[in-house]
């Protein structure tokens, strides 16, 4: 009983270092007198988390405030420097790492393009391990410093894989469009990556880290519910109902490019008929213009084809006519772009939808009028006029942003506790849990 009682002070105490952190990290800076009211702390309480965390490294003063007559009220932070993070974005054109403080201040990255290769599992670990230690040499930083490296891939994630030599199971990876086919990628990656045990994994679905990287700081910021698109070579998007400090906010990825656009439509990668990634996906596109002979340079890339799309398509040059080709299949596209928004619409009512990935920052800034007249053509009227269609504002690195957030979020949970060395890491969590967590009840 004395054990039981032990373990359930400590949660609390952890908690209310959580709650003391969350706040400061997602509104502050804040001064102890602000930080009671919006955590349901105490001032004893508040005095003790900030002297520990502060003691730890993990806070730092932001500068003063007058109050009200009376002494001038201190400001605090979270330190930038409590920590590293790493984010990967497993893109499908390129691996792309970088590494972050707890700011999510850039301090190294490096890519891998995967033109070559494709998705070969091993050369894909490999990237990996050879990216991690690359940022972590570029920057001069300690690998004992990382609080966790979160991963975003395409495909969906089982979380219960097969049982590792530590005897943890780990994320799973069923990616058909790139071939993989029950991928124990979690178990890869620890065993090849160089850094120490207890650094944790965080592997989720590359549309999904983009929509809580937009959701902390970007366009979804303060929506009760958004949707957001990821187009790239491939098309997916993810669903996230209530804020980031709400008990019950639930983030959902969607296969959204495999929902059907056009009956008996174009083969897809994934070998359906007529997916909205067969039409608005980067790599379909290319497909498309070099059957429409469109022109492209030989042996071009999806990027590249894209790039040449749109400038035959809008031309820079003043005077020149515009491609006809080009102008009615990127019509095609913004159609079928705007009715899957429209099923998304009509599916989970979302106050705003907001278009990313590398591809979908090209497209969007031609043809996102269209796509907005489409989606309201398509959806239906009251919940059209509740939803507002605009551009990502985290641009092209928004994945791995938000990558790095899996283990951020994980660490401000703990209450900025650390795993014990030797540990197999914290399996990853789904938002539900880790939102309810912030709202435990504190001790005061």
């Amino acid at each position: 009983m004395a054990e039981r009682n032990r373990r359930t002070v400590r949660d609390l105490r952890r908690g209310n270092r959580a709650r003391v952190l969350q706040r400061l990290y997602f509104d502050g800076p804040l001064s102890r007198q602000e930080l009671g009211p919006v955590t349901g702390l105490s001032s004893g309480s508040i005095s003790n988390v900030v002297a520990e965390l502060s003691a730890e490294g993990l806070l730092e003063e932001a500068g003063v405030v007058d109050s009200d007559g009376g002494r001038p009220r201190t400001l605090l932070r979270v330190a930038p420097d409590g920590g590293l993070l790493v984010g990967i974005d497993i893109g499908e054109t390129r691996v792309r790492v970088e590494l972050f403080d707890l700011s999510l201040t850039e301090l190294a990255r490096t890519e891998r393009l995967l033109a070559q290769h494709g998705y070969d599992v091993e050369r894909i670990v490999a990237h990996v391990r050879t990216g991690v230690a690359d940022v972590l040499r570029d920057a001069g930083a300690d690998p004992r410093r990382l609080l966790g490296i979160g991963i975003g891939v395409p495909g969906i994630i089982e979380r219960d894989g097969p049982e590792g030599p530590d005897g943890t199971r780990g994320a799973v990876v069923h990616g058909q469009t790139i071939g993989w086919r029950a991928v124990p990628f979690e178990q890869l990656l620890r065993e090849a990556v160089d850094v120490p045990p207890e650094v944790p994994l965080f592997i989720d679905n590359g549309a999904k880290t983009l929509g809580q990287a937009e959701m902390w700081f970007g366009g979804g910021r303060g929506a009760g519910a958004a949707a957001i698109a990821l187009i790239g070579s491939g098309v997916g998007a993810c669903v996230d109902h209530g804020d980031i400090l709400d008990e019950d906010r639930t983030s959902l990825a969607l296969e959204w490019g495999h929902t059907t656009v056009q009956l008996r439509g174009r083969r897809c990668r994934c070998g359906s008929i007529g997916c909205l990634e067969a039409y608005a996906g980067a790599e379909a596109l290319r497909e498309r213009w070099r059957e429409a002979g469109g022109p492209l340079p030989e042996g071009a890339d999806d990027e590249t084809a894209l790039a040449a799309l749109l400038a035959a398509a809008y031309p820079a040059r003043r005077g020149t006519t515009p491609d006809p080709l080009a102008l009615a299949l990127l019509d095609e596209t913004a159609e079928c772009l705007g009715a899957a928004l429209a099923d998304l619409v009509n599916l989970f009512l979302p106050e705003r939808i907001l278009i990313g990935g590398w591809a979908g920052l090209l497209l969007g800034p031609r043809l996102l009028p269209e796509i907005r007249r489409y989606a309201n053509d398509y959806a239906l009227r009251h919940a059209a006029a509740r939803t507002t269609i605009e551009m990502g504002r985290l641009g092209p690195d928004a994945v791995t942003v938000g990558a790095a957030t899996l283990p951020l979020a994980d660490f401000l949970t703990r209450g900025g506790s650390r795993p014990e060395p030797g540990g197999s890491g914290t399996p990853p969590r789904t938002a539900v849990e880790v939102v309810r967590e912030r709202h435990r009840t504190p001790v005061n």
